[in-house]
């Protein structure tokens, strides 16, 4: 029922009584969430003071961190070609409605001809982008997502440098949540854009006018056949194809200014058509208190996520397990970068977490799996901020760390 408390009982599935799962996270049907403004809602913006020489992030037992590559420019997104070079994408600073810091909008490449797991080959590999984020490699082009449009460009096995002009094949609305992430299917025929809302819960009501925003859509290699697979999504980011069902899933950053503990950001798989709620109801029909009234018949219809991830914990990157480094319990897995938090009265996420999966669901609570990204909680302070994981080649992770101008590389402890 819209508008209703979202309470269920504990003895429904006893997991809670249990303390399977922290408060705010795991399988929606067993998630329970306070009224709207239970706590004040406070803006906590963290302070960014950088890697101490020496210094890297936690890993947890069995796992060691160790540094890829540094002195870059807000690495955001990872992408890794045929060939094992390691593309990461170095772009704006978010959030957009603030002046940006820096905006280096280019790509830069790195080869490792050692095998040693630390490249030895630097190079600009593409430059002149606007706040670039996605990257897909379909045959022989490169696809881009920039936050105005998806631009390709002709690339060859091999290449340290893309000097050619590109050809756009899609606009997109441009600004707000800027990042465009991109994904082609399995039998390489669609590919599928992520794009952001402008707003919070679309106050001056400029989303509604384009449905392209809050939304995950599907287009052809050339642009054509442009439709809306998913809307109702605030901020869709990370973007990955679930190994066994090859079902398409997404994490999702949900809105602000509801309290500490609203709205829960989440992982969710995408059905096609499917409305998740956004701007008016969120976790399914509950309606948001600022939106009362407007469009209670879309609200009604919207789909519940399938899982919670914590409120204000800003998931960005999302890339399932498929090497063999890891234990076995990590294959099929799902790997969250954690950008963190700043509409809460402590800090949460900033780390990079597993959630394991059967069956093509998730099967348990949240894993710690990289943390130490904060550097003093009581002054929200931190070292950096992870965004973008990607399985490399040898199975290890890589997470790209924008506040701290990083990439980190994640390995099974020997």
């Amino acid at each position: 029922m819209l508008g209703a408390a979202f309470v269920l009982s504990c003895a429904t599935t006893g997991l809670w009584a249990a303390g399977k799962y922290a408060a705010g996270t795991g399988p929606a049907d067993q998630l329970q969430l306070p009224p709207p403004l239970a706590t004040p809602s406070v803006r906590n913006r963290p302070t960014i003071i950088g890697w101490p020489k020496g210094r890297t992030p936690v890993a947890a037992p069995g796992f060691e961190v160790s540094l890829f590559a540094e002195n870059l420019d807000n690495p955001r997104q990872i992408y890794i070609l045929p060939n094992k070079d390691v593309l990461v994408v170095e772009s704006a600073r978010e959030p957009a409605s603030r002046p940006l810091e820096k905006s280096a909008n280019r790509v830069t490449l790195f080869r490792d001809t050692t095998n040693s797991g630390k490249p030895d080959v630097r190079e600009v590999f593409l430059t002149d982008l606007n706040k670039p984020f996605g990257m897909q490699l379909i045959g022989d082009r490169l696809y881009v997502g920039n936050t105005n449009s998806v631009v390709r460009y002709p690339y060859r096995r091999g290449d340290t440098k893309i000097s050619a002009k590109g050809q756009k094949i899609l606009d997109l609305p441009a600004g707000g949540h800027y990042t465009r992430n991109l994904l082609a299917d399995a039998s390489r025929k669609k590919l599928y854009v992520s794009v952001g809302s402008i707003s919070n819960v679309d106050e001056e009501g400029n989303d509604a006018k384009d449905p392209r925003r809050a939304a995950i859509l599907e287009v052809n290699f050339d642009g054509s056949g442009l439709r809306v697979f998913a809307s109702g999504l605030r901020n869709a980011v990370g973007l990955d194809w679930e190994p066994q069902t090859k079902v398409l899933w997404t994490v999702v950053n949900e809105r602000d200014l509801l309290g500490d503990d609203l709205v829960p950001d989440y992982m969710t798989s995408v059905k096609d058509g499917a409305f998740y709620g956004w701007p008016y109801s969120y976790f399914g029909q509950f309606e948001d208190p600022r939106k009362k009234g407007h469009r209670p018949g879309l609200a009604a219809k919207a789909i519940k996520p399938d899982y919670a991830l914590g409120s204000h914990v800003t998931p960005l990157g999302l890339a399932f397990y498929n090497g063999k480094m890891f234990s076995p319990r990590h294959h099929g897995g799902a790997f969250v970068g954690m950008h963190g938090s700043w509409n809460r009265s402590k800090m949460v996420g900033y780390k990079v977490a597993f959630i394991p999966f059967a069956d093509g669901r998730p099967s348990g609570p949240i894993e710690d799996i990289v943390t130490g990204f904060i550097a003093d909680e009581r002054k929200f302070q931190a070292y950096g901020r992870p965004v973008g994981v990607t399985v490399a080649p040898d199975g290890s992770l890589l997470v790209a760390d924008d506040r701290g101008n990083k990439v980190w590389r994640v390995t099974a402890k020997k």
